[in-house]
């Protein structure tokens, strides 16, 4: 049986292709910040489809000791059930802030779970992925179309935007992707992003407030399902042979940023590595 992570997967996106992934026949190991959130989402998945394998991790992936600690915990899972072997790591977690906030390790918060979180997961399930030649697909955004890097002040210290960090963090999950495909596509493991479109879930509305809260109460009236980023998700999962291309909308190959380039994609990894206190591994073929 494939084995799939997926972050951010006790409500919206994450728990709709939980459960897609779930229905296809994969043990998923779903993680989630809130205890109660994703108790409630097992037994609701498990009340409805009992025939699926479905398990939740707690753990609030925004602190890296936390990140760790997970990592740890799927390892374990991976070693015991799957001959140490994950076949989709899919990085969904993600937030919006209205103020600058920090973590424990003193970085802004949407750059430290949108972007940091996944750098961080990734690096410890690589060796698992490389054994089943795996995938791994972030959930991106078209607004990383309208955005450059901030090099000189990352965290956007000086003078905080809600929406330039959002669209900064997207930014730097496809130059992620693309980092990852430049490194390690050779080794069997391919790296996707998936733009859902606006899709009607609450994340402008968790830990927020003013005009950030009140402008996603009335976007996401406009969204769609969840369901519907899900199929791409599904898509990208299961499609053989597997598709070609970086960045994907609705199944279908979508056009990315001029800044997405080897170029920036190794300067984030550069920097993300040094932020982490990581150094991703170099494979050297016999």
């Amino acid at each position: 049986m494939k084995t799939a992570v997926i972050t951010g997967a006790s409500s919206g996106i994450g728990l709709a292709t939980l459960v897609k992934l779930a229905q296809k026949g994969y043990s998923v190991i779903g993680i989630g910040r809130d205890a109660s959130r994703c108790i409630n989402a097992e037994k609701q998945i498990l009340t409805n489809h009992p025939e699926v394998k479905v398990r939740f991790i707690y753990g609030d992936l925004m602190q890296q000791h936390e990140v760790i600690r997970v990592a740890t915990e799927i390892m374990q899972i991976l070693e015991k059930e799957n001959e140490n072997k994950l076949e989709v790591l899919i990085n969904n977690a993600g937030c919006v802030r209205s103020w600058y906030t920090t973590t424990d390790e003193g970085y802004e918060q949407q750059f430290a779970l949108n972007h940091l979180a996944g750098f961080l997961l990734t690096y410890h399930l690589l060796p698992q992925l490389r054994r089943a030649d795996g995938k791994v697909i972030m959930t991106g955004s078209e607004s990383h179309k309208r955005m450059k890097i901030h090099w000189n002040d990352i965290m956007l210290t000086r003078g905080y935007n809600p929406l330039l960090a959002y669209k900064q963090s997207k930014l730097c999950n496809i130059l992620f992707a693309k980092g990852l495909n430049d490194r390690y596509l050779g080794d069997g493991i391919r790296t996707y992003v998936v733009d859902p479109g606006l899709v009607c879930t609450e994340i402008g509305c968790k830990n927020t407030g003013g005009v950030v809260d009140w402008i996603w109460n009335i976007r996401k009236k406009h969204g769609v399902h969840p369901d519907v980023p899900a199929e791409t998700f599904a898509y990208l999962c299961d499609t053989k042979p597997a598709p070609r291309e970086l960045y994907y909308h609705l199944c279908k190959p979508n056009r990315c940023s001029r800044q997405v380039t080897s170029k920036n994609a190794d300067k984030l990894f550069a920097l993300s590595e040094q932020l982490c206190g990581i150094k991703y591994p170099v494979w050297i073929k016999i």
